[in-house]
């Protein structure tokens, strides 16, 4: 697989720029996870979605990928959570780690090579902090650990903000304790009633940015190729993640930073401070996974996406297109074997158009992950697939050479969707698929021909209330010259 062309757009530097692993043969990827005090919302599947599929993508190009998420299972918010469902902070935490896999593996994110948790990294964290100490980087204050930012002279370097600019930075408290306002803990002495653990400077527990550098550190070195999240964890967490490793290290700790874009509704950021949010375990009463994991690429992932219940649909309807189109190449895949009717440049033609489109998705792809034009050369595939369907002329027999290059267009169409997180088979459409059964087939059988004595009779209010019902019970008809063809969703 030809790897040179891939080209990444790197918060660091501004640009975009030619990917250059640090092995030849190996990614090391870290992607900051989430803070489990709540069911994750749309915003948070955004970078789930976006950065399983730069993985995925990765891999495609022969790349072994060291995927590390992290749980963020000692913080604020927890502990607040937990005080209001009365439990134990880290018991609530690993109830929504579990829904966080839950909604993950709904998704078709792929599980991480290690989820490393806060609580089991303690100790790493403790000699992290001691070692940015003793190198004069870091100072104590009654049990209090800060890392003093005008020590690190490159602080700001990510966000492109100086030192003035940075005082009054996100998740950073007034505290005249400190040397400078900017500076941020690394360690926090214990508070009555919050879990703590034993350190060098009493009872206490880490910071939110040390974790990720702690973690980082442990599972992919001092340096490693991809640091990935959202855009609102460039300042401050970002750029304190590489203050405090960097300082420790003395080396660049990722050589790539990647960044998507804000989920928004009515063009102001979703986030649960704001009240704006969708949980996602609401949204998938609604729309199936690959509904949204589809939505979710159908944009440039640098970009802002907004969210309605009609982008949704029109995605549902994308998706449903790519389906068909399979769904159709499955079919003819199935006829009987016999003579082929279509010329050898026919032929030719059509696996000459595969192989265009096929080099249009690695193209997008190779341009910064641009999976809304990856999708374009899906339904490009698509429509290819239908003509070939066409040019058949809907015969019982299929010929050899044609039979080899429907295999091979199966192939593509699989590997491609694959890339994106998009499943094709039928039975992998939906978690709640029902079981067929004789009794339900008959039942939905009976039920096709009472609409089609409805539309014989043009009663089509009676015709659409059949169909619309069952779509609401996950069964979909489909209208064809062929006839009425139905499924489960």
């Amino acid at each position: 697989m030809i790897k040179e062309g891939l080209r990444v757009f790197n918060t660091l530097s501004g640009q975009k720029e030619q990917f250059l692993p640090l092995e030849a043969a190996r990614v090391k990827m870290y992607t900051c996870g989430p803070t489990t005090y709540n069911f994750i919302h749309l915003g948070n599947a955004r970078p789930l979605v976006v950065f399983d599929t730069v993985r995925r993508y990765l891999e495609y190009l022969g790349y072994e990928v060291i995927y590390i998420q992290n749980f963020t299972d000692v913080d604020d918010k927890i502990i607040k959570r937990a005080r209001e469902e009365k439990m134990p902070s880290l018991e609530l935490a690993a109830k929504y780690i579990r829904e966080y896999f839950a909604d993950a593996d709904a998704l078709n994110v792929k599980r991480a090579t290690v989820h490393p948790k806060v609580s089991e990294h303690m100790g790493d964290i403790i000699n992290f902090v001691d070692g940015l100490v003793k190198k004069g980087y870091a100072y104590v204050v009654d049990g209090d650990v800060y890392f003093e930012v005008n020590k690190f002279k490159e602080y700001g370097k990510l966000s492109k903000r100086t030192l003035d600019d940075l005082q009054a930075g996100a998740r950073v408290e007034v505290d005249s304790r400190k040397r400078q306002p900017g500076d941020f803990a690394l360690w926090k002495a214990a508070k009555e009633g919050e879990p703590s653990w034993n350190s060098p400077w009493g009872q206490g527990r880490p910071g939110w940015h040390i974790e990720c550098s702690t973690m980082s550190t442990k599972y992919l070195g001092s340096s490693f190729d991809i640091h990935a999240g959202g855009l609102d964890l460039i300042f401050p967490h970002h750029e304190n993640e590489i203050a405090q490793s960097e300082a420790l290290h003395a080396a660049p700790m990722a050589k790539y930073w990647l960044h998507n874009g804000f989920i928004t509704i009515n063009e102001e950021k979703m986030s649960k401070s704001l009240g704006n949010f969708f949980l996602l375990r609401d949204i998938l009463q609604q729309y199936s996974p690959q509904v949204i994991r589809f939505y979710l690429l159908s944009t440039h992932y640098r970009s802002p996406l907004d969210f309605d219940d009609q982008k949704l649909q029109v995605a549902e309807k994308g998706l449903e297109r790519l389906l068909t189109a399979f769904r159709l190449l499955e079919e003819t895949k199935g006829k009987q074997r016999g003579e082929d009717s279509l010329f050898s440049e026919d032929l030719q033609g059509f696996g000459e158009e595969l192989s265009k489109i096929k080099q249009q998705f690695r193209e997008a792809m190779n341009d910064d992950f641009n999976t809304a034009l990856a999708l374009a050369a899906l339904f490009d595939l698509a429509r290819a697939v239908n003509g070939f369907n066409t040019s058949l002329g809907g015969r019982a027999a299929v010929g050899s050479q044609e039979m080899l290059l429907l295999q091979k267009t199966e192939e593509m169409y699989l590997e491609l969707a694959g890339i994106l997180g998009l499943e094709l088979a039928e039975k992998n459409q939906n978690q709640n698929q029902k079981e067929d059964s004789g009794l339900a087939n008959s039942l939905i059988e009976l039920l096709i021909r009472v609409r089609q004595e409805a539309r014989n009779r043009k009663d089509y209010q009676t015709s659409d209330l059949i169909r619309d019902d069952l779509k609401g019970l996950g069964i979909v008809l489909e209208d064809t010259p062929q006839g009425v063809r139905w499924r489960f969703v």
